[in-house]
């Protein structure tokens, strides 16, 4: 299943759709710098990997308010992502927050999540849930508007059914695009790190060595700016598939520590990064 100085000048010189002006979807209440005490202790805990500790953070609001119960859907599916576990929980939550979705965006964002939670599902081999995600981001791009906050993040998870369920890279890339257009409008930094980092995969696929390096670069840059630390590991290898081999080696071996600090999140990184030195023999 986790940056140049102007992001949206760099994407549109490599052809990118133009970044469009804000409209009216505000910043979203995540990171760091997020002016609620609790958004902030949310994040802080997301950012660990600590997505159980933020979810229990929420849940005495997303028993009564929309808002609350989506955001704490979304982690718990994240959690999913991150670690191949936790789908009952995800379910659970994901019903809650359907059940108290009220308008179109609600109704939109909770439909994200149950087409990203079925995408997990289906990516990490432990059900083919294909048609459900289908369906479910559909379903959500119909109630969505195009200036609407979760839209972004909406293109960039039809993105990932492009790339990754139905080998489509010229549709993925145009999702990744609107995406990373709309997360620069936004002020979205984490969406953004992660639209560099998917746009960087499929240049390096076409052999773009250079643009590859700098999108992967752009996408640690913001994760490490952010503290986004869950996410760390999963930029630095990706930098290394397009860094020279001395570079490489440093690369995966800082990732390689940073999974281990994080106790073997995300799993699915595991089979990329070098083993762990061997244990001082006794003497």
């Amino acid at each position: 299943m986790p940056g140049s100085a102007d992001p949206a000048d760099a994407m549109n010189a490599a052809g990118a759709v133009p970044v469009p002006r804000p409209v009216t979807a505000p910043p979203p209440v995540t990171g760091p710098e997020a002016a609620d005490p609790l958004d902030r202790a949310v994040w802080r805990l997301r950012s660990r990997g600590c997505w159980l500790d933020a979810a229990a953070l929420l849940e005495p609001y997303a028993v009564r308010q929309p808002s609350a119960a989506l955001r704490r859907a979304a982690l718990l599916v994240e959690r999913c992502m991150f670690t191949a576990a936790g789908w009952a929980e995800a379910e659970d939550a994901l019903r809650t927050a359907e059940a108290l979705a009220g308008g179109d965006d609600e109704r939109g964002a909770a439909a994200c999540e149950r087409g990203q939670l079925a995408y997990t599902a289906t990516v990490l081999g432990v059900r083919d849930r294909a048609d459900e995600a289908r369906s479910a981001l559909g379903r959500a791009a119909a109630l969505l508007a195009p200036g609407a906050p979760g839209r972004p993040l909406l293109d960039f998870r039809r993105g990932l059914l492009a790339e990754h369920l139905a080998d489509s890279p010229d549709a993925a890339r145009a999702a990744y695009r609107r995406a990373h257009a709309g997360a620069t409008a936004q002020g979205d930094a984490l969406l953004l790190s992660f639209t560099w980092r998917h746009l960087a995969g499929l240049a390096l696929r076409d052999g773009e060595v250079a643009e590859a390096r700098h999108g992967f670069a752009e996408s640690l840059r913001i994760r490490e700016e952010l503290g986004f630390l869950v996410g760390t590991a999963p930029a630095l290898a990706a930098l290394a598939d397009a860094a020279p081999e001395d570079e490489a080696v440093r690369l995966r071996t800082e990732a390689a520590r940073l999974f281990r600090l994080m106790g073997g999140v995300p799993t699915w990184l595991a089979a990329q990064l070098p083993p762990p030195p061997p244990e001082p023999s006794a003497s």
